[in-house]
C-alpha cells in the first residue's frame, strides 16, 4: 500500500473517533445551557415587572467613586482583568500591563490592556432605573464591585461603547452564540438584588433565553 493510501485510510478512521469523542461533551455543555436557561426563566418569572425609575438624581459617583479593594493592592476591576484574561503580568501596584483577553460580547481578541473595558453586565445607571435609587450608598457600592454574581465581564472597549447604558430590548451582544449567557446573567444579577424589569425588557430576555 502507497503512503499515500495508508494516510488516508488512516485519518478516515481517525475521524469518527474524533466525532465520538467530541460529542458527549457538546451533549454535555447543551444540557449544562439548557438547564441554566431553565432557572434564568423561573427566576424572570419571579420578578417583578414595573416602569422605569427616573434618572433624576443618578450619577455614576452614587455607585463607584471608585474600583473597590478586594486583594490588598488589587482592586475590584484589577481582579477581574485577571480572572478573564491569559497571560496576565501585573505591575507591583496590581495593575494589569500585559495580557490577552476575549471579549464574550463581540468574540474580539484583545491583546492589550487598552482595548478593554470591565462592563458591568446590568450598567449602573439602568439598575437605578430598576430600583437602586432606592438603596443605600453602601449596597449600590457592593453592587458595582460584586465579584460574586456575574456582574462584571472583561469586553472590547468599543463594544462597551455600544451598550452604553442600554437594557437587552435595545442592545444585545453582537456574537449571538453568547444571548444565552448574556440573559441568565442579566436575570441572575436581577433576580439577587431584586431588582425590577420592564415589560419589553422581560420579552427581550425571554427571546434570548430561546438560544440556550
Amino acid at each position: 500500500m502507497s503512503r499515500t493510501l495508508r494516510v488516508a485510510v488512516l485519518s478516515f478512521l481517525v475521524l469518527p473517533i474524533t466525532a465520538v469523542a467530541l460529542a458527549p461533551q457538546a451533549a454535555a455543555d447543551a444540557r449544562q445551557q439548557a438547564g441554566a436557561g431553565a432557572t434564568a426563566r423561573r427566576m424572570l418569572a419571579h420578578l417583578k415587572v414595573a416602569k422605569p425609575l427616573s434618572i433624576r438624581g443618578y450619577s455614576h459617583r452614587r455607585f463607584q467613586p471608585r474600583w473597590a479593594h478586594h486583594k490588598g493592592e488589587c482592586d475590584a476591576r484589577e481582579v477581574v482583568l485577571a480572572r478573564d484574561g491569559r497571560r496576565v503580568r501585573r505591575n507591583a501596584a496590581c495593575q494589569a500591563v500585559k495580557g490577552v483577553w476575549r471579549s464574550p460580547y463581540d468574540g474580539k481578541v484583545l491583546k492589550s490592556v487598552k482595548q478593554t473595558d470591565v462592563d458591568h453586565i446590568v450598567p449602573l445607571a439602568y439598575a437605578w432605573r430598576s430600583g437602586a435609587k432606592r438603596w443605600s450608598q453602601a449596597k449600590r457600592r457592593a453592587f458595582a464591585n460584586d465579584l460574586t454574581r456575574p456582574e462584571l465581564v472583561v469586553v472590547s472597549h468599543s463594544v462597551n461603547m455600544a451598550k452604553g447604558g442600554r437594557g437587552p430590548q435595545s442592545w444585545r451582544p453582537p456574537r449571538r452564540g453568547y444571548w444565552c449567557r448574556y440573559a441568565t446573567s442579566w436575570i441572575t444579577v436581577k433576580h439577587h438584588y431584586r431588582l425590577f424589569v420592564t415589560r419589553s425588557e422581560k420579552v427581550a430576555l425571554l427571546n434570548m433565553l430561546r438560544t440556550c
